[in-house]
């Protein structure tokens, strides 16, 4: 198996080079109405090479949602592999939105499909919940590790429900949420310049200032547009890690198609506006 630069230093040189911008490939049925599209296999796989055409070769990563490609069964799952494959192809590192958990052969497994860098959907990193325990995610991080590639763990997100959990005090008196990015410090120990396991973070959570974020790797921040965050907001909510983020802007741009130019155009100004106000900071 070829061995990828880890995805860390990967990482940090697109974010360098091409701006720390996030585009989700979320082909919802809304979203393929409203660029004119049918909600059918066809109008799934025009809507994605659309988007990677437009941006895949200016962006620093696109993240496709698996969701929306795997209720159209194993021809959606098809069109995923090319989406993968052709965005790779024009420079955009591919972070896979799957959110996987599981244990043992189970966890192993998903690593398989989607780290392993032979397998037909691999990608440069993956979406997984630690919620049955972080020590689940182990064959995850073993296969990364081996392959290259990262993780994007979910340790404060956005949505309402996820306080419950997240912000639950264990009897150490630390956070589950704080718990999680405590585990990707000891990952990212002595990795420079940027390590490849990071955390999954909401920006619309906001004074986040009571946990440590600046754990060695990067930060995948959901919530900027469509959600109410703006780039302006990084700063207040990452502090000093904020240099180490990825916003995740979808309907912000997507909202731009079917238009070539428009959907490029979109990107270019939300990869500017987070440049400048990280650079701000």
């Amino acid at each position: 198996m070829t061995v990828l630069e880890p995805f860390g230093a990967r990482l940090r040189r697109a974010m360098d080079e091409r701006g720390p911008l996030c585009v989700g490939i979320d082909p919802h049925a809304s979203l393929l109405a409203e660029w004119g599209l049918r909600d059918n296999v066809d109008g799934l796989e025009r809507f994605s090479r659309t988007v990677v055409e437009a941006v895949a070769d200016r962006v620093a990563v696109l993240k496709p949602q698996s969701a929306f490609f795997e209720r159209f069964g194993s021809r959606g799952v098809a069109v995923l592999e090319t989406t993968v494959r052709e965005a790779r192809e024009a420079g955009a590192l591919v972070v896979m939105d799957a959110k996987r958990g599981d244990i043992g052969s189970t966890m192993a497994a998903y690593a398989e499909a989607f780290l392993h860098k032979d397998a037909p959907l691999f990608s440069d990193a993956l979406t997984v919940s630690p919620y049955l325990g972080y020590g689940s995610l182990s064959p995850a991080v073993a296969l990364a590790r081996e392959s290259g590639a990262g993780l994007f763990v979910l340790a404060l997100t956005s949505n309402p429900e996820g306080g419950e959990v997240q912000h639950a005090v264990r009897t150490d008196g630390r956070t589950v949420g704080a718990t999680v990015l405590g585990h990707l410090a000891l990952e990212n120990a002595g990795e420079e310049p940027l390590g490849s396991f990071g955390a999954v973070v909401g920006a619309t959570l906001g004074d986040l200032s009571s946990y440590d974020l600046d754990m060695g790797g990067p930060v995948l921040a959901p919530g900027i547009g469509a959600q109410g965050a703006t780039p302006a907001d990084l700063p207040a909510v990452f502090g000093r890690a904020v240099r180490n983020v990825v916003p995740n802007v979808s309907r912000g741009v997507l909202r731009h198609g079917p238009d070539v130019v428009a959907l490029r155009d979109a990107a270019e100004r939300f990869a500017d506006e987070i440049r400048a106000a990280v650079t701000s900071a």
